[in-house]
C-alpha cells in the first residue's frame, strides 16, 4: 500500500496543502479498497464515516429526480476527493456515487480530517476553493440546461469526455457510457440521446465501434446548435 506522502495523486486535490507529519498520520489510518465497475460507493442519503480519495478509475455522481430518473450530475476521475462537502456539512449525502470502471480507492476517516480542517489554514483553504469550483460548475450546468438544446449539450458532453479523458488506442473514447448515462447527463430521454446520436452519426461528426464512440469531426461537434 502506497503511503499518502509518496502518492502522486494527492497532488490534484486538497490534499496537497497537508503537511508531511499530517500525512503520515493520515497514512497509517487509511484503507485502500478495489471498487468493481457497476458498484455503489455510497448512496444519497447515506451518512458518510470519511471521504474518498480516488486513486484510479472513474464514477459517477448522480441524484434520483423526482419522476425515478437518475440525472449525471458529475463524473469523477483519478485525483478527486468524493465526499468531502458532507464531511464539511455533517449532512446526508445528497448524491450516488457509482463505479464506471474498476477503481481503486483510498478512505480517509472523517475525524482525521476534521482534525486537519481545524489544525490547517492551507488545506482549509484548499477544500473551500474545491468547493467553490464545484458550485460554479453546478451553475454552468444549470444555465446550460436552460438555454441549450439537448443535440448541443450531447455535443458538448462528447467533448469534455474526449477532452478529460482522452481516447484508446483505436481513437475511441477511453470511458465506455451507456445511451442511458448520456441521456442522463444532458437531461433527456433516452430515446431523444439514441435519436441525436444517430444524427451525429449521419453527419459524419461520430462513429461508433460497437457501444464505444469515436469523436471524427471535433471542431464540427464545436459548432453544433
Amino acid at each position: 500500500m502506497s503511503k499518502c506522502e509518496q502518492c502522486i495523486v494527492k497532488q490534484f486535490n486538497s490534499l496537497k496543502s497537508l503537511t508531511k507529519d499530517e500525512l503520515v498520520r493520515i497514512s497509517a489510518c487509511k484503507t485502500s479498497k478495489i471498487i468493481k465497475k457497476g458498484e455503489v460507493i455510497f448512496e444519497e442519503g447515506d451518512m458518510l464515516n470519511g471521504v474518498y480519495c480516488v486513486k484510479d478509475g472513474i464514477c459517477k455522481l448522480t441524484k434520483l429526480s423526482e419522476n425515478g430518473k437518475d440525472q449525471i450530475v458529475k463524473m469523477v476521475v483519478k485525483g478527486d476527493l468524493l465526499g468531502q462537502r458532507s464531511i464539511v456539512s455533517d449532512e446526508r449525502s445528497n448524491l450516488q456515487a457509482t463505479a464506471l470502471n474498476d477503481m481503486e480507492v483510498c478512505f480517509i476517516p472523517k475525524s482525521e480530517i476534521l482534525a486537519d480542517l481545524h489544525k490547517n489554514p492551507d488545506f482549509t483553504f484548499d477544500v473551500l476553493k474545491n468547493m467553490a469550483h464545484d458550485l460554479k460548475e453546478a451553475d454552468d450546468v444549470i444555465v446550460n440546461m436552460a438555454q441549450k438544446s439537448v443535440k448541443q449539450r450531447l455535443a458538448e458532453t462528447l467533448l469534455y469526455i474526449h477532452d478529460n479523458f482522452g481516447v484508446n488506442q483505436d481513437g475511441a473514447l477511453s470511458v465506455l457510457l451507456s445511451r442511458e448515462d448520456y441521456a442522463n447527463i444532458v437531461g433527456t430521454a433516452t430515446e431523444s440521446a439514441i435519436r441525436v446520436l444517430s444524427q451525429f452519426k449521419k453527419e459524419g461528426l461520430i462513429s461508433t465501434l460497437g457501444k464505444h464512440i469515436k469523436i471524427e469531426d471535433v471542431s464540427a461537434l464545436k459548432r453544433v446548435e
